[in-house]
């Protein structure tokens, strides 16, 4: 798996201070994404045991609440099978630190056994995402005033509560 960015410090993706990773390829390629160089899965640099480490130590300090996963797309079968477990690592070294994720497809359509994006990783990737915004961007029906979102079909969702 390769990603695009790492921001150590983000206030935009999320609720708090938060440490977010932009993970490389996505086949949705939604007109209008904010993120299109992403959606090439060879983007940027190779995510590595060290790229692993490195998040894990920016997540360290106190006023970091949580980690942010988008993309790219994080739910692509490729992706998956290295965010599974990196996330479950996550929440074993933070398990007071919250998770949040961006797809582009649906939570209970796509998601779900039977669904076009569900692997044998997804079920484990959906029991350490606290929060999920799903849904593509739909540039018919982008709102800036939407928080955390780019258009009004897309939904967050509270996983755990």
């Amino acid at each position: 798996m390769y990603y695009g960015n790492i921001k150590k410090i983000d206030i935009a993706d999320g609720l708090g201070v938060r440490v977010s990773l932009f993970v490389s390829g996505c086949r949705n390629c939604c007109p209008g994404c904010f993120n299109e160089a992403t959606w090439d899965f060879k983007y940027g640099k190779e995510f590595t045991k060290e790229t692993e480490d490195e998040i894990i130590e920016l997540l360290k300090p106190s006023h970091i609440q949580g980690f942010s996963l988008l993309g790219g797309e994080p739910f692509e079968e490729e992706n998956q099978a290295v965010l599974a477990p990196f996330l479950e690592r996550l929440k074993e070294i933070y398990p007071n630190k919250d998770i949040w994720s961006w797809t582009g497809y649906v939570w209970d359509k796509d998601l779900v056994p039977g669904g076009r994006k569900y692997t044998e990783y997804t079920d484990r990737m959906l029991k350490c995402i606290d929060v999920l915004v799903d849904g593509p961007f739909i540039q018919e029906q982008k709102n800036l005033m939407l928080e955390f979102r780019g258009s009004e079909n897309q939904r967050i969702i509270q996983l755990h509560k």
